[in-house]
């Protein structure tokens, strides 16, 4: 017999969908979440709602070191750099090694956006040693469609989409592992104290998080006026008409 299908969950739209194509092939499918202590809480809301629909229960696995992504820093005095982020380690792949067996089947919610397609290899790259899937890739299926599939099944997605988000993740303390300061300007506008509480903090460890023309800078050194992101507007195309026939026809 083969391994556990487990289905990586990040409370976001890609989520649900890969969820919604998994669980029509696979009812027995896992659906687990690494908890960072870290979501905006709307993510916990659409979440909820998600599970309703999917009519499952998440699978959550937490750090047996940090309670936080903020303990993570406090404790290492580490944000992000040529290391790499330690919150992402801490959180959410030391939980998923420990949860892990060595037949399981990894299913992740990369969409056929270039830059998530270039994440998935990486992903085969650095863990050759799992077997993964990305359902979203192989149905060709962007986050834009995604978005728009969410919609069509009658939910509302994470809030942080229609703000201009890429990813519906880390929204108390901005995602640190982002260098653009159009990221850092949106949050600054949407969440002036979250924004401020992670800006002193980083100045107080030396962390420049940002990249103005080439150098890296101080996140509260981006100038008021800076230009923000824009919001991804949902998309459908005949991709994701196909991925919900699919669906269907294997209910």
């Amino acid at each position: 017999m083969g391994g556990r299908t487990i289905i990586w969950w990040s409370t976001g739209a890609a989520s649900f969908v890969v969820a919604q194509i998994v669980l029509s092939e696979n009812k027995e499918a896992i659906i687990a979440r690494c908890e960072t202590s870290n979501e905006d809480p709307d993510n916990y809301r659409f979440e909820a709602d998600a599970m309703r629909h999917l009519n499952r229960q998440p699978t959550i696995l937490r750090s047996e070191r940090y309670g936080s992504v903020w303990d993570v820093w406090h404790k290492r005095r580490y944000m992000n750099g040529i290391d790499g982020a330690p919150c992402t380690v801490e959180m959410k792949v030391a939980p998923r090694l420990a949860f892990q067996r060595p037949d399981d089947i990894h299913v992740f919610g990369y969409t056929c956006d270039a830059r998530d397609v270039e994440r998935f290899e990486r992903l085969k790259e650095n863990y050759p040693e799992l077997t993964v899937r990305a359902p979203l890739i192989e149905r060709g299926l962007t986050k834009a469609s995604t978005l728009a599939m969410v919609e069509r099944a009658g939910l509302v997605p994470p809030r942080s989409y229609a703000m201009g988000y890429p990813n519906a993740n880390c929204l108390q303390t901005g995602c640190v592992k982002a260098s653009s300061p159009n990221y850092w300007a949106r949050y600054r506008q949407d969440f002036p104290d979250n924004f401020a509480r992670t800006a002193g903090f980083a100045r107080e460890i030396g962390a420049r998080l940002a990249r103005i023309n080439g150098e890296r800078v101080f996140i509260d050194d981006i100038p008021a006026d800076w230009p923000t992101t824009d919001p991804i507007a949902p998309h459908c195309d005949f991709l994701c008409v196909l991925a919900e026939k699919d669906m269907e026809d294997a209910a």
